[in-house]
C-alpha cells in the first residue's frame, strides 16, 4: 500500500493536470478543484474499493462528486489511478472531447452520476446506500460535497432521510474551503459538524490537506454502527498554487500560460506513513 510521501507525489501530478487542463480548456473553477484534490487522492488510492481494471464491479465503492464543477481533479485522479489513458485529459472542455466541464456517467469508465446541479448529490447517494443495504452488499457510497451546497434545503432533506435509515454505508466529505460563488460560507454555516451531528449523522472535521488525517478519518468509517458518517474537511481554495489559494478569483478565471508556468513551478509534496486501506488493486 502507498505512504503518505507516495500520496503526496501523486496529488502534486493530480494538481498539475488539473491546472493544465484549466489553461488548455480555458475553463474556470480551477480553485474549487485544487481545494478537493487531497480527499480524491485519499479516497481512490487508500480508502475506497476500485479497481481500474474493473469499473463496474457490484462490490465497488460508490462516489459521487456533487461539486461537479471541481471534475478536473475528479478526472485527473481516475486518469492517475488507471481509469483511462492520461491523454485523454487534453480532451477536457473541447469540442467534440470526452471530458465535459461537468461530468457525465457516459464520457469515461469510473464516473457512477451525473452532476453539477449542486444539492443533488447527497439525494442520489443516499438513494445509492440505501439500494446496497436493501440488496445485502457491503460496499460504500461516498459523496463529495462543497460547503456551499450546504445551503441547500435538499442536501438536509437526504441527511434527515439517511440518518432515519441508518444508513452507516454512506460517507459525506464536505469540502469547506470558506467560498461559496460570490462570498464567504463560513459565517453561514458554522458550526458546520454540530449541524450534521443534529441530523442524526457522526461528523469529524479534518485538515482537508492533511493526507493522514483524512486517511485516518476514512479508514474508520463507521465509528458507531447505524450512522452515516460526514467528514467536515478544512480545505483552502486553490491549494498548492500560492497565487490562487483562497482567492475566489479563480472560481472564474482560467489560467494564463504565464500563470501555468508559475503554478507547475510552484505545485510540491511530502509526508508520512498512513494506516491500511480498502482499494483492491
Amino acid at each position: 500500500m502507498p505512504d503518505k510521501l507516495e500520496l503526496a507525489a501523486t496529488a502534486r501530478r493530480v494538481r498539475a493536470s488539473v491546472v493544465r487542463m484549466a489553461h488548455d480548456g480555458k475553463a474556470p473553477h480551477v480553485g474549487s478543484a485544487l481545494s478537493c484534490v487531497d480527499l480524491l487522492v485519499a479516497l481512490y488510492f487508500y480508502a475506497m474499493k476500485n479497481d481500474p481494471a474493473e469499473p463496474s464491479a457490484p462490490e465497488r465503492d460508490r462516489f459521487v462528486l456533487s461539486k461537479g464543477h471541481g471534475c478536473t481533479a475528479h478526472y485527473a485522479a481516475l486518469a492517475e489511478r488507471g481509469y483511462f489513458p492520461k491523454s485523454v485529459l487534453s480532451e477536457y472542455a473541447q469540442d467534440g472531447g470526452r471530458l465535459a466541464e461537468h461530468p457525465s456517467r457516459a464520457s469515461v469508465p469510473g464516473i457512477d452520476v451525473a452532476t453539477g446541479s449542486l444539492g443533488h448529490g447527497l439525494p442520489i447517494a443516499a438513494g445509492m446506500a440505501l439500494s446496497a443495504k436493501m440488496r445485502g452488499q457491503t460496499h460504500r457510497t461516498y459523496a463529495l460535497l462543497s460547503d456551499g451546497e450546504c445551503l441547500e434545503g435538499s442536501v438536509w432533506e437526504a441527511a434527515i432521510f439517511a440518518a432515519a435509515r441508518h444508513l452507516d454505508n454512506l460517507v459525506v466529505i464536505v469540502d469547506f474551503n470558506r467560498w461559496s460563488a460570490m462570498d464567504r460560507t463560513d459565517t453561514l454555516l458554522e458550526p458546520l459538524a454540530v449541524k450534521w451531528t443534529a441530523f442524526g449523522w457522526l461528523a469529524r472535521e479534518v485538515d482537508g490537506h492533511n493526507l493522514s488525517d483524512i486517511v485516518e478519518a476514512l479508514v474508520s468509517v463507521p465509528a458507531v454502527p447505524g450512522r452515516p458518517t460526514a467528514i467536515i474537511a478544512r480545505t483552502v481554495k486553490g491549494k498548492g498554487v500560492s497565487f490562487m489559494e483562497d482567492d475566489l478569483e479563480w472560481h472564474y478565471r482560467p489560467p494564463s500560460a504565464e500563470d501555468l508556468a508559475r503554478a507547475l513551478e510552484e505545485i510540491g509534496a511530502g509526508g508520512q506513513g498512513l494506516p491500511s486501506g480498502r482499494s483492491s488493486a
